[in-house]
């Protein structure tokens, strides 16, 4: 007899789970309130990157193109065409993902759950009237929701998070955006190039913390030439609104105060675990977040959590992977979640991708390390493209392994999957390096970098 398993959220980390659960042969019921793909697909990952590529496109056209011999005029950003076509591709994604669990025989029940045993929830049904379902095993993929800091004003009109700043009507006159890690530099990154004057304030001395200090400190230089305002070091105290606009006052005796049509709050994101009766089955939670062991069991027998809900790294990809290892373990394939070779992306212009231990990471551990730099103002299709940037790697002198590597470049999201690979292999510098990549490419970057690390550089002085 199959094992019946109930998953409570439809995102990244939930229907992924869902779709291995059924898989594995369990009988799988998923519950969700809004839109298959959660926050990734629907508010997140997919539209902002929607809007992106749009931006790269005519920030190609109407900056770059004189370079490349590329002439157009009047070159426009349709901005109402562009929503919808963000809105039509979340739904045809949305869709898809229906389409795999119908494909799987996964029963899907949109409504809210509240877990009243650990066996047994209440689903509350969108369309009215409530079900009872009962389980063997639980997976909890509730996924996060943007937090706002304790700052007077944040309630006002015009004061917005992410889920608003993808849907706007028109692009405003003036952005202040909260924040500078990977969500405020992102969306920085759609309004500028489209007339909006942005002004990016973060608390902490470096934008996109736990990146590379030397790639942040590098696109920051890009965006500060871009035409945006970098003020690291800073917090907001309040925000007002007056006739000009949102003013915010910023900490600081030197610091001026600076109004803007709209204020965007991108201090990052918080666990989406109230309302689902936890506590009263004692869950272990902290700040809000569901504690799971490697196999993301948590401390109740037959409870698991997986993605934004619960894990350290708020990534679709690693709530899908977290859903992979839940169903299996459920489900007689143990397996255990490594965080050690997390890939992550910023997708800026240029984008910025990495995998592994950062440099200052790797020193901090007390490992004796070497350093490889390629400046991308050395390879062909990059200079070609147009492009700029740089592949730093991070090796371990003793035996050569790959610690790191981060790329600073055109298409880095997609490149960074081969050094996550050497990585997750264990690979050393000269597996890779001394491996034969297509010329001309990006990617021949990587092995560039990784012989500089060995000293014997080819392609650089």
């Amino acid at each position: 007899m199959s094992k019946k398993i109930l998953i409570i959220g439809g995102g990244p980390g939930g229907y992924i789970a869902a779709l291995r659960a059924a898989q594995l042969g369990g009988s799988v019921t998923l519950v969700e309130d809004r839109a298959l793909g959660g926050t990734c697909l629907n508010r997140g990952c997919i539209p902002t990157k929607t809007l992106l590529h749009t931006v790269e496109l005519y920030n190609e056209v109407t900056r770059e193109g004189p370079k490349v011999g590329l002439k157009v005029q009047g070159a426009s950003v349709d901005w109402p065409s562009l929503i919808a076509r963000k809105e039509a591709l979340t739904a045809q994604l949305a869709g898809g993902v229906g389409a795999l669990l119908r494909a799987r025989k996964v029963e899907v029940l949109k409504g809210r759950a509240v877990l009243t045993k650990p066996t047994e929830a209440k689903i509350s049904l969108t369309g009215g009237g409530d079900k009872s379902v009962t389980f063997d095993a639980a997976i909890l993929a509730t996924g996060s929701e943007p937090a706002k800091p304790p700052v007077a004003g944040l309630d006002l009109p015009g004061v917005i998070t992410s889920d608003e700043a993808l849907s706007l009507t028109s692009p405003p006159k003036s952005l202040l955006i909260i924040g500078g890690g990977v969500i405020g530099i992102e969306l920085a990154s759609v309004y500028s190039p489209l007339g909006t004057k942005v002004t990016v304030v973060e608390f902490l001395p470096q934008i996109l913390p736990n990146i590379d200090e030397e790639l942040a400190a590098m696109m920051r230089a890009r965006l500060e030439a871009s035409g945006i305002t970098i003020l690291t070091g800073r917090s907001v105290k309040s925000v007002e609104k007056t006739p000009q606009g949102l003013k915010v006052k910023i900490d600081g005796a030197d610091a001026p105060d600076l109004t803007a049509e709209k204020v965007l709050v991108a201090t990052g994101r918080k666990p989406n675990t109230a309302g689902l009766g936890l506590e009263a089955l004692g869950v272990k939670l902290e700040k809000g977040r569901i504690i799971t062991d490697p196999t993301m069991a948590t401390n109740v027998k037959n409870l698991y959590a997986v993605g934004d809900c619960s894990s350290p790294i708020m990534l679709a990809h690693v709530a899908s992977r977290e859903g992979e290892v839940a169903a299996g373990n459920i489900l007689g394939h143990p397996t255990k979640m490594s965080y050690a070779k997390v890939p992550g992306a910023v997708y800026t212009n240029p984008e910025i991708a990495w995998v592994g231990l950062t440099e200052a990471q790797a020193r901090k551990q007390g490992l004796n390390v070497a350093i490889g730099r390629f400046p991308l103002a050395f390879n062909g299709k990059c200079l070609v493209m147009g492009g700029e940037g740089i592949v730093k790697s991070v090796i371990d002198k003793k035996y050569n392994e790959i610690l790191g590597v981060h790329i600073l470049g055109p298409r880095a999201s997609d490149l960074v999957g081969v050094p996550g690979l050497a990585i997750s292999m264990e690979a050393r510098a000269e597996d890779v390096a001394d491996s034969i990549f297509a010329h001309p490419t990006v990617g021949e970057a990587i092995g560039e970098s990784l012989l500089d690390a060995l000293g014997r550089p080819l392609a650089k002085v």
